[in-house]
């Protein structure tokens, strides 16, 4: 190694390029320049060459596309380990019936079956091909590209010469460009969330004196919050016929303007409904087989990931904003009609009444209690799956009015629903029976299970005090529990559940028994 400066190095490296007449290029200057260092000069990087090569390549489908794109950003920051990754993934796009493949014993699709692999069948075809369709429908029709992509699958799958090799490479293209249908629908979703959630909450705005509305928009904007099921869009929608029937009595005066809004409420319902439940579990789970079918090098691999992609696709078979403008020109035609809305209030209090949500707490009243009941129990029949009903009754409720005021007492039972609804499942209901009594309808549930569900209630509500003038207060309660028999009504089981309540309180209260 020399032990002169850079400087000096440079201007013996450009004498050096005079003595031995050669050209003055940037690559012999480095030669030299190292040689006179005594270090050792870098590989040589090919870069234009390199760039010839990945402006030739053809990219005949998304994968070759997307390895090209890598090539070009690997030769930008001259890096051999990402030219070498990008070349070998763009050759895996483009092997379709290879001789190689066929050699390898990859080839027709009768041939490897009669080599005793029972993989290699039609039904087996005929089962991924079922997959797809099953997929189709949760993906829309937007792309055109994409659902001709599909067909062309199909049609090959079902066909009599078709060979695995170009099979695996159809559905890894079509995997590819499935990863990115899938995150256009989900960005679809979260838009079309966002923009409901700003049709309630300009409905809440038009209506701020109506208390009863107010609670009932905050609870849409709770179940329409993710994740999604078909059971909260039901609920979503059940509330919303609420909305709309009181709306509908109280802005009697600007009766097209309402039938505007119900409309763009019941349009944006309707899309929500298609989507079923929470995206972000399906895409993920598409991206993950996506990833093993590019990776698999063998049919027996390809089975369990189509297998589970099916199973889920199953499953999940089963289970434009309003200008500020147009907003006040509504809140005009509700200070116009303020008079006639007067004369409307008694009428709205009893249709108030009658709605299926307690105004105070959010939870479902007496009505909405027994349409939930009648509506898990023809699940629970027609799954064949175990009902559970509970009912508490909080502790010392009488004493807890006496101190804090009915003010304090109504407070405290809005708590105990919050805190309940936070720590129930998306599937299970809140009813409030009557005064200080709820009624939780626990699907798919055991009776030990229901006993345990109640029993974490009761630790959650220790560590969630109820504050009243920055005071803690313990609220506790008891419970029963008690699960549908056959044959049993629903109302019989909760009589089950109160009478397993009432021991519970005579036994020394705060605790839960089975009934």
């Amino acid at each position: 190694m020399s032990d002169r400066s850079p400087s000096e190095i440079a201007r013996e490296a450009f004498k050096q390029l005079s003595i031995k007449r050669l050209a003055p290029t940037p690559e012999n200057y480095q030669a030299l320049y190292h040689e006179v260092a005594g270090t050792l000069a870098p590989a040589h990087f090919p870069f234009d060459k390199l760039r010839q090569i990945a402006t030739a390549l053809p990219a005949k489908n998304p994968g070759q596309q997307k390895q090209c794109g890598l090539l070009e950003s690997a030769i930008s920051q001259r890096s051999w380990v990402g030219v070498q990754n990008a070349l070998v993934g763009y050759a895996g796009f483009g092997m379709v019936g290879s001789s190689a493949a066929s050699d390898s014993g990859f080839g027709v699709l009768g041939s490897s079956a009669s080599q005793g692999n029972p993989a290699l069948t039609p039904e087996f075809m005929e089962q991924i091909a079922r997959l797809i369709e099953h997929t189709l429908p949760a993906l829309g029709t937007d792309d055109p590209r994409f659902l001709e992509q599909a067909h062309e699958l199909l049609a090959y799958l079902r066909s009599v010469d078709s060979e695995l090799p170009r099979a695996k490479t159809m559905l890894a293209n079509f995997t590819h460009r499935l990863s990115f249908t899938s995150e256009d629908q989900a960005e679809i979703k979260t838009t079309l969330l966002q923009l409901l959630h700003l049709v309630f909450t300009n409905i809440a705005d038009l209506c701020i004196d109506d208390q009863w509305l107010k609670g009932q928009i905050d609870a849409l904007m709770l179940a329409s919050t993710p994740p999604l099921s078909l059971r909260r869009l039901d609920d979503v929608q059940r509330r919303l016929v609420d909305v709309i029937a009181k709306q509908a009595d109280a802005k009697s005066r600007a009766f097209e303007a309402q039938m505007q809004m119900r409309q763009l409420l019941a349009a944006f319902v309707d899309r929500l409904s298609l989507m079923g439940e929470s995206s972000g579990i399906y895409q993920t789970k598409i991206e993950e087989c996506a990833r093993q079918i590019e990776q698999a090098t063998s049919i027996e691999e390809l089975g369990p990931v189509l297998q589970n992609a099916l199973s889920a696709t199953r499953s999940m078979a089963h289970d434009n904003q309003l200008s500020r403008d147009q907003l006040q020109a509504m809140r005009e035609k509700t200070t116009q009609a303020e008079a006639e809305i007067s004369k409307l209030h008694l009428e709205l209090d009893r249709v108030s009444a009658q709605a299926r949500h307690d105004p105070l707490t959010g939870a479902l009243n007496r009505r909405g209690l027994d349409e939930a009941i009648q509506r898990e129990i023809s699940n629970a029949e027609r799954k064949g799956t175990p009902l559970c009903l509970a009912l508490l009754d909080i502790d010392n409720f009488k004493k807890l009015n006496d101190d804090m005021g009915h003010a304090g007492g109504d407070a405290a039972l809005t708590h105990l629903a919050h805190v309940t609804r936070e720590s129930l499942r998306p599937q299970d209901t809140l009813a409030r029976f009557g005064g200080e009594e709820f009624v939780i309808v626990l699907p798919d549930t055991l009776l030990e299970a229901g006993v345990n569900a109640l029993t974490r209630l009761q630790r959650e509500l220790t560590k969630n005090f109820f504050l009243r003038e920055n005071h803690k207060v313990l609220i506790t309660f008891s419970a029963g529990v008690a699960q549908l028999a056959s044959q049993e009504s629903g109302m019989d089981c909760v009589k089950r559940a109160d009478q397993a309540m009432y021991l519970a309180k005579r036994t020394g209260k705060n605790r839960v028994l089975a009934g």
